[in-house]
This record gives structure tokens, sequence and C-alpha cells, in this order.
């Protein structure tokens, strides 16, 4: 079950509208390596992880991920909401506006539909953690390129904080990779013993008191799940 929290991970609030801007962003959206795309992947790639200690931090991400595209979408519509007809024309926007109006629609730069041909789930939990790592760095380079497409900082300050919790995730998938690389052995993708399910003692206990005696490795991969976004804040 979702809790919906009803604020943005970061603030927004552009004051200045810009339809080339909005155009380019709405890759991050709906394109191939865009939010909607990350939030899908990790969440459908979950149910395939072999313990609860993957499928709670694909979880927990691609959770995440639906954040990061409620603020594209907060970015795109402040970034278009003024514009004049004349505007959208003059930006490209037309074929855009003839079907949506000022609606939002998940696309890529050039106006590709999404499509779920964007990701993979494979079953292997090494090549998907594979495919999710390459995922964040993609999304961060993206980042990157918008970032140098604007000088607006009230543009600027949201891509670069979307930006750090790319970085922030490919850390968390490197650790789980080779979490599951110590434990997937002669190219198994599940464990020769399956381990006992540890989601009831990790709410009960790790939330409780994060000091408590786990072992090391799940202490490491409970501790990945607690990641603190007030930092970037």
């Amino acid at each position: 079950m979702f809790k919906y929290c009803k604020k943005l991970q970061y603030p927004i609030n552009i004051k200045k509208k810009d339809l080339r801007m909005a155009k380019y962003l709405v890759t991050q959206y709906g394109g191939s390596n865009g939010e909607l795309a990350a939030a899908l992947r990790y969440l459908n790639q979950r149910f395939t992880m072999p313990d609860d200690i993957g499928k709670a931090l694909l979880t927990d991400i691609g959770t995440e991920e639906l954040a990061h595209v409620e603020m594209i979408s907060t970015m795109i519509y402040q970034l278009m909401k003024d514009a004049s007809i004349k505007e959208i024309e003059d930006a490209g926007l037309d074929t855009h506006y003839a079907e949506h109006a000022k609606a939002l629609y998940p696309t890529d730069a050039n106006g590709v539909p999404f499509t779920v041909t964007y990701f993979a789930t494979t079953g292997d939990p090494l090549a998907d953690i594979s495919e999710d790592m390459a995922a964040e760095q993609k999304a961060r380079a993206v980042y990157e390129n918008l970032i140098d497409l604007t000088d607006d900082p009230d543009v600027i300050g949201p891509l670069l904080w979307l930006r750090q919790r790319e970085i922030v995730h490919y850390s968390r998938f490197k650790d789980l990779f080779e979490y599951y690389e110590k434990k997937l052995k002669n190219g198994a993708n599940e464990f020769k013993e399956m381990p006992a399910s540890n989601n009831d003692y990790y709410m009960n206990n790790f939330l409780e008191n994060p000091m408590n005696n786990f072992t090391n490795d799940t202490f490491l991969m409970n501790k990945m799940h607690l990641d603190n976004n007030e930092f970037f804040m």
C-alpha cells in the first residue's frame, strides 16, 4: 500500500515560462531514460528478487521514482501554463497542443510516446540490477544535459537535486548487485537455500532500533532502505 504525502520531494516554483525547456524536460517524464520508465522498471523487477532485501530496495526506489514523475510533471506544467498559442507554435509544440492542449503527456523530447519497451524484466536478479545501474547513470547524464540547456535557477535547482538522487540510487543498486553476486554462485538466479523472509523482522526491529544485532550483510542492506532524503534538501 502506498502512502501519499501531499508535498513534492523538492520545492518547485518556476516563475518564468520557457516552452523550449518544457519540450526538452518532457524526456525525463516519458523518454527511455526518464522517471516513468524507472518507476515501472523497479516496481516490476522487485517481485523476482531472491529475498526481501532486494524486494524492499526496489520497492523503495521505484516508489521514489513516482515522486520524481510528479516533480518533472510539475516543472513542465509551470513552464507552459501561461503560454500563448503563438508561443506554443514558435516552440514547436503545436502538434502537442493539437492533441493535448496544455495537458501533460509522456513522450521524449522528440515527441515519441512512452513505451514499456524502454525497460526489461528478465527474472535474473544480476541481469536486472545491471540494467538498473545503467538506467541510473543514463538518467544522471540526461539531467546534466538538461542543466546545460537552461540558466534559470528555478529550473536548475530541482534538476541538480534529481541528478543527485540518480547517483544515490546507482550506489544503492551497486551495493545490492555486489551482495547478490556473493550469494548467487555458478550462474544461478536464485539462492541455493532461499533465506527465510525477514520482512516482519525488519519492520518490527530495524525501524524501532537500527542498531539491533543484524549480521553485517543484513544490516548493510536494511540500512540501504533508510536513505536520508533530507540530506539533499
